[in-house]
C-alpha cells in the first residue's frame, strides 16, 4: 500500500500509539513517524523499539510539519495537549484522537484547533489490558472497528484519507454521531469494565474466600473479569468521569436487570432464568459470527502469546 501521510506525529506512546506505529511501518503507510511521551523512559523505549524515527520532549515540537497528528493520551489530558499544539499545527494538517469518549474530547480539543486544521475525532474499538510502548503489536486492529465522529464542516477528502489509513491497518471504518457513540460505548465497553472492576473488588472484600482460592480457581469465570480489570486505571478513571451521564443511565438499567434476576433466583423461577440466559447466549453467538471473537475452547486465548 502506498504512503498516505508524509509525517505522522503520535502524542503519547501507549498500547494504541505503539500498535499504530508498528502497523504504519509494516504497511508502509507513512514516510516518517515521530512522537512524544511524558516520561524520558518511554521516549527512550520507543526509539529503542524503532516505533518512531524521532522522539521529542514536548508535543509542540512533535507536531511541527506533521500532516497527521494522533492524540493518544488519556481523555483528561486532551485539553492541555490541544492548547499546547494548536499554535504549532500546519495549515491542512489532520488531527485525530483515540479516546473511547467523544463528547468530552470534542469539547476539550475543538476550540483549540486553528482554521485550516481538520479535527476528526476517532476511536479504535480494540485493545488489551496491557499498556506502554512494549505492549503494541501491528495486528491489534485486524477486523476491529475504528469509529469516527466527524464534526460539521469536516473535509470529506481528509476523512476518507484517515479512513484509508485505518483500513490499511486491517480495521473496519465506520461513522457515528458524537453523543450516540458515547451511549453505544457505555453499553459495550464502559459499563462492562466498571462491572469487572466491581466484581474483582467484591472478591477482595469477601473474607470467607481466601486470596489463594480466588487465584487458584479463577478459570471458572473470575479470570476474565480480572483481565478486563487490569486495564489502565488512569484511562478508565477519565472515561467514567467524562461519560458520566451515559454510564449512569446504563448502570441504572443494569441494576434493574440484576434485581429481576435476583427475584427469579429467590423465587426459584427456573423458566425465567432459562429464557433470560438463552437470549443472552444468542448475543454471544452474534459476536462470534461477526468475527469479533472466537468460539474456540478457552476463548481461543490459551494458545496465544501475550503481546
Amino acid at each position: 500500500m502506498s504512503e498516505l501521510y508524509e509525517r505522522v506525529a503520535l502524542i503519547g506512546m501507549g498500547l494504541i500509539a505503539s500498535s499504530m506505529a508498528l502497523a504504519i511501518r509494516e504497511k508502509g503507510l507513512a514516510h516518517e513517524i515521530v512522537g512524544t511521551a511524558r516520561s524520558a523512559e518511554t521516549r527512550a523505549t520507543a526509539l529503542e523499539l524503532g516505533l518512531v524515527d524521532e522522539m521529542f520532549e514536548t508535543a509542540a515540537e512533535a507536531v511541527a510539519e506533521a500532516d497527521l497528528v494522533v492524540l493518544c493520551v488519556p481523555v483528561g489530558a486532551m485539553e492541555a495537549v490541544a492548547k499546547e499544539i494548536g499554535p504549532h499545527l500546519e495549515f491542512g494538517t489532520t488531527v485525530t484522537d483515540v479516546g473511547s469518549v467523544k463528547r468530552a474530547v470534542v469539547d476539550a480539543v475543538a476550540p483549540h484547533m486553528p482554521k485550516g486544521v481538520q479535527f476528526i475525532p476517532g476511536h479504535p474499538v480494540a485493545g488489551t489490558e496491557q499498556s506502554g510502548p512494549r505492549a503494541g503489536f501491528a495486528s491489534l486492529f485486524d477486523n476491529r472497528w475504528w469509529l469516527f465522529t466527524p464534526l460539521e464542516g469536516t473535509d470529506p477528502v481528509a476523512l476518507e484519507r484517515l479512513k484509508n489509513l485505518v483500513t490499511g491497518f486491517g480495521a473496519n471504518a465506520d461513522e457515528m454521531a458524537v453523543d450516540h457513540h458515547d451511549l453505544v460505548l457505555s453499553v459495550v465497553s464502559h459499563t462492562p469494565h466498571l462491572i469487572a472492576y466491581t466484581m474483582v473488588g467484591v472478591a477482595d472484600h469477601i473474607r470467607r474466600v481466601t486470596h489463594e482460592e480466588v487465584i487458584k480457581y479463577s478459570a471458572s469465570g473470575f479470570r476474565d473479569f480480572t483481565r478486563i480489570a487490569a486495564s489502565d486505571p488512569v484511562m478508565w478513571r477519565d472515561v467514567f468521569l467524562t461519560n458520566k451521564d451515559a454510564t449512569l443511565d446504563i448502570l441504572g438499567r443494569f441494576t434493574e436487570e440484576l434485581l429481576t434476576l435476583q427475584r427469579a433466583i429467590r423465587m426459584g423461577d427456573g423458566d425465567m432464568l432459562h429464557d433470560y440466559f438463552t437470549r443472552t447466549r444468542a448475543i454471544r453467538r452474534g459476536i462470534v459470527e461477526a468475527g469479533q471473537d472466537t468460539d474456540a475452547p478457552d476463548f481461543g486465548r490459551a494458545a496465544k502469546k501475550e503481546p
